[in-house]
């Protein structure tokens, strides 16, 4: 069954795409916050495997999560809903700046004002990682868990690329996915 509109689903994704300052990463918490916990539309475990589709597919992370949840609801007209109002605001925002950049690069006020969103931006971020962490560790699965903070240590401490992070977490998770359901073959 389907919720909202295609409409709903276009501002949905106009307004978060409009005022997500910082990057892709930041529109994951406010897709959630949007889709999970405001409108409903989608459960917390489904977000967290839209999210990982997202974040593994080639292209701007704010982009691929509209298209996943955009699809998830309503197909293909839904991708096309979602990537409008995904796309618009940055799309206009880029245009105006290119037009006036003269005017804005030495401009001290505004200068001033992104350095303090870098801030706000900071805590979005963080608020991602933590929400999602605690999700898998909520989980109370010992394997997810491991592959949680062997990914962070990886990736902070020992400064592994980031894709081989991901192919080694998909690969761990292909693994396991196949003995859990080998496990699950012998049991019946």
């Amino acid at each position: 069954m389907r919720k909202g509109t295609l409409k709903q689903l276009f501002l949905s994704t106009l307004y978060l795409s409009a005022f997500t300052f910082g990057g892709g990463y930041v529109i994951v918490t406010l897709l959630k916050n949007k889709f999970v916990d405001e409108l409903h539309w989608i459960d917390e475990e489904e977000m967290l495997d839209l999210v990982a589709i997202a974040q593994s597919s080639p292209g701007p992370i704010a982009v691929n999560g509209a298209v996943v949840v955009g699809y998830k609801l309503y197909g293909i007209p839904g991708v096309l809903a979602a990537i409008s109002g995904a796309i618009l605001p940055p799309f206009v925002i880029l245009t105006a700046v290119s037009i006036f950049y003269q005017a804005f690069r030495d401009n001290f006020l505004l200068k001033a004002m992104l350095t303090g969103m870098k801030a706000g931006v900071g805590a979005v971020v963080i608020s991602v990682v933590w929400d999602m962490g605690k999700s898998v560790l909520g989980t109370g699965d010992k394997v997810l868990a491991a592959i949680l903070i062997l990914s962070f240590i990886a990736g902070y401490f020992l400064h592994v690329n980031v894709i081989l992070i991901i192919l080694g977490a998909a690969a761990a998770g292909i693994i396991r996915s196949l003995a859990v359901k080998e496990e699950k073959g012998v049991e019946k």
